[in-house]
């Protein structure tokens, strides 16, 4: 197992990028090539017991900044940490690429030099979403924000598939992010995606609303790019509200301080289980030929370990080579409900 991680991704520079991947390579054996400004990385890596340890570096002189255009910036900065990266598992001198960096330059980095995977018309961004039942997948989060049906379609098999074999999903639940649970409810295109899926080889449950998701109600949210970025920042937003509210309950009297103090430590261990992310790391760039996953900017060292292992648990179990085979299952499933005489 080879994983490349773009050690100048994230906010915090590439300290907790060395540091994870010291970890992952003692803990698990791979081989984490760290790929960035090797005048950064090498004093960071001196400082770590390395002995036995394969953690090669791989010198790129350019960083793609957060605030940069990602299509121009992939095609300006040749030499940056993205770019690199992403050709060396193009090239098949990796298995992976991990960074915590820029997502629209990864985007656009794993569609030049990966490709699609064929027959898949767009990749999708997806992320673990924490339930009151666990976690589940959303998809997709801002990489198509106008889609097709058939595109909703495609992200509701390739998430059907990363669910089952990385999340562990069995049989794993596909719902339609609509504005009804009936057939006729939603947008022109979802209405148009809810009577393709229904013909799919997944277990479509059909259509699901917004308070299905935090209660669980699938295992595979499937909708547009700007539904689910929308329902993502307002997922992010409220968890910051319940806290400041939180707090402020607890600071009303003599009487709800001494209940905050004896729940404290109480809440915080059920927010950690089940609202953390660094146990989830990252989240898997679907569609594009090759293993991507991309995680939060704000990541330190342990959420960066767990997007390590989430990638080598993708290529793994083989996550690609499924969807590839999904599409061709998707293909044939689609003729044969076209071929059907129509209802009437």
């Amino acid at each position: 197992m080879k994983i490349v991680l773009d050690a100048m991704g994230g906010d915090y520079g590439p300290a907790p990028n060395v540091e994870a991947a010291v970890s992952v390579a003692r803990e698990f054996g791979y081989e984490i090539v760290l790929v960035g400004r090797q005048e950064m990385i090498r004093p960071l890596l001196v400082q770590h017991n390395t002995a036995g340890l394969q953690l090669p570096i791989v010198h790129a002189s350019e960083v793609i900044e957060m605030y940069e255009h990602p299509a121009q910036a992939v095609k300006a900065k040749k030499d940056s940490s993205i770019v690199v990266g992403m050709q060396l598992v193009a090239r098949g001198d990796a298995d992976a690429f991990v960074t915590m960096g820029h997502t629209g330059a990864a985007l656009a980095a794993a569609l030049f030099h990966l490709g699609r995977i064929t027959g898949i018309h767009r990749p999708c961004l997806t992320t673990a979403f924490p339930t009151v039942k666990g976690w589940v997948l959303l998809c997709d989060l801002g990489a198509n924000v106008d889609c097709k049906p058939e595109w909703l379609v495609q992200f509701a098999l390739m998430g059907s598939v990363y669910a089952e074999r990385v999340m562990g999903k069995r049989n794993p639940r596909v719902g339609l992010i609509s504005n009804g649970e009936e057939e006729t409810k939603g947008t022109q295109v979802v209405q148009e995606a809810h009577a393709m899926l229904k013909h799919a080889p997944i277990n479509f449950i059909g259509n699901v609303q917004g308070y299905d998701i935090p209660l669980g109600n699938a295992d595979v949210f499937v909708t547009d790019g700007f539904t689910g970025n929308v329902i993502v920042k307002f997922a992010e937003g409220m968890k910051t509200m319940v806290e400041s509210l939180l707090r402020e309950a607890f600071m009303t009297n003599l009487q709800t301080k001494l209940a905050g103090a004896l729940a404290k430590d109480a809440i915080k261990q059920i927010m950690k289980q089940r609202l953390d992310y660094e146990e989830v790391g990252g989240a898997p760039l679907l569609g594009v030929d090759g293993v991507v996953i991309i995680g939060h900017g704000r990541s330190k060292a342990r959420a960066i370990r767990s997007a390590l292992l989430r990638a080598a648990e993708t290529v793994e179990r083989r996550v690609v080579d499924a969807i590839e085979d999904g599409v061709k299952a998707l293909s044939s499933a689609m003729s044969a409900s076209a071929a059907l005489p129509a209802s009437h």
